[in-house]
C-alpha cells in the first residue's frame, strides 16, 4: 500500500516535525491494514470505514454488507483507531448508486456514535445531502470534513454546526482560490491539516508523491491566508487533534 516502508515514512515525517499521524482505511482490507500498522508504530493512529465509492462492491462481496459493517465496528472499537472514515458521499464518481452510499453513510454514523470515535467524511459534489444526513442522524460529537472541498459559504455552515474542516495540499494550488477563502473564514479551532497521500502534494512539491512530511507546506499556506503565525496555527491544530482524536498517549503498541 506504500512505495516505502512504513518506518521510513514515519521517520521522514518526524524529521519534518510531524510527530503524530492518522492513516485512513477505505475498504475492509485497508481498514485492517491501517489498524495493524497503528498498533505497531508509536504516534500512528488509524481511521476505518468503507469509502462511498466502495460501498456497492463491498455489499456484493464477502462478507457482505452486514458482515463488513460488523467488522468495521470491531476495528473502530480498538484503542489505536481514532475515527470512522472515510465515509460519506461521492456524487462525482458514479461508482455506487446514491441510495447505497447514503445507506452506508448512515450506518457509519451509528458506528461512530456507538464507539465514541470521530466521524471522518468524504464529501465530493454532495454537500447538501451530507449536511442533511448529518442533521437527520444526529451527528457524533466530532465530525471532520476530510479534504475539505467547499467554498467560504460551506465553511461557515460547517463552523456554525461545529464541524471540523481538514485541508489538504490542494489549498496551495494556484487555482484553489475558493478553497483558500474557505480556510480564511474557518475558525482556527476547527481546522485540521492533512495530506490525502499519495495525492494532492502541496506546492512546492506538486507532481511528486505525497507523504505526511509534506503537510507542513499546507499548514504554512493556511496560516498565510488566515494571517496567523505558523507556530500559532500549528499549536491550534495539535490541540484540536487531541481534542477530536483523544489523548495520544493511551495507545498500546505491539
Amino acid at each position: 500500500m506504500l512505495s516505502e516502508p512504513v518506518t521510513t515514512v514515519v521517520e521522514q515525517a518526524r524529521a519534518a516535525n510531524i510527530v503524530r499521524m492518522v492513516t485512513v482505511g477505505c475498504d475492509l482490507e485497508s481498514s485492517r491494514w491501517v489498524a495493524e500498522r497503528a498498533a505497531e508504530h508509536a504516534d500512528v493512529y488509524a481511521a476505518v470505514a468503507i469509502h462511498p465509492n466502495d460501498t456497492a462492491r463491498a455489499a456484493g462481496s464477502q462478507p457482505g454488507r452486514d458482515g463488513t459493517l460488523a467488522e468495521i465496528a470491531e476495528l473502530a472499537a480498538l484503542p489505536q483507531v481514532r475515527a470512522v472514515g472515510e465515509t460519506g458521499l461521492d456524487y462525482y464518481r458514479d461508482s455506487a448508486p446514491g441510495e447505497v452510499q447514503r445507506e452506508w453513510f448512515r450506518a457509519h454514523i451509528e458506528i461512530a456514535k456507538a464507539t465514541g470515535k470521530a466521524l471522518m467524511i468524504h464529501d465530493r459534489d454532495a454537500h447538501e445531502d451530507v449536511l442533511s444526513i448529518l442533521g437527520e442522524s444526529i451527528a457524533p460529537d466530532f465530525v471532520i470534513f476530510h479534504c475539505f472541498s467547499g467554498d467560504a459559504e460551506l465553511a461557515k455552515r460547517c463552523a456554525d454546526a461545529g464541524y471540523l474542516m481538514s485541508f489538504a495540499g490542494n489549498v496551495t494550488f494556484p487555482s484553489a482560490g475558493s478553497l483558500r477563502e474557505a480556510a480564511a473564514v474557518a475558525p482556527a479551532e476547527l481546522i485540521l491539516v492533512e495530506t490525502d497521500a499519495p495525492y494532492l502534494t502541496p506546492v512546492p512539491n506538486r507532481g511528486r508523491m505525497n507523504a505526511p512530511a509534506q503537510v507542513a507546506h499546507t499548514l504554512r499556506a493556511i496560516a498565510e491566508v488566515k494571517r496567523m503565525d505558523a507556530a500559532e496555527l500549528c499549536a491550534a491544530v495539535m490541540a484540536t487533534g487531541e481534542r477530536v482524536f483523544g489523548a495520544w498517549d493511551t495507545q498500546v503498541h505491539r
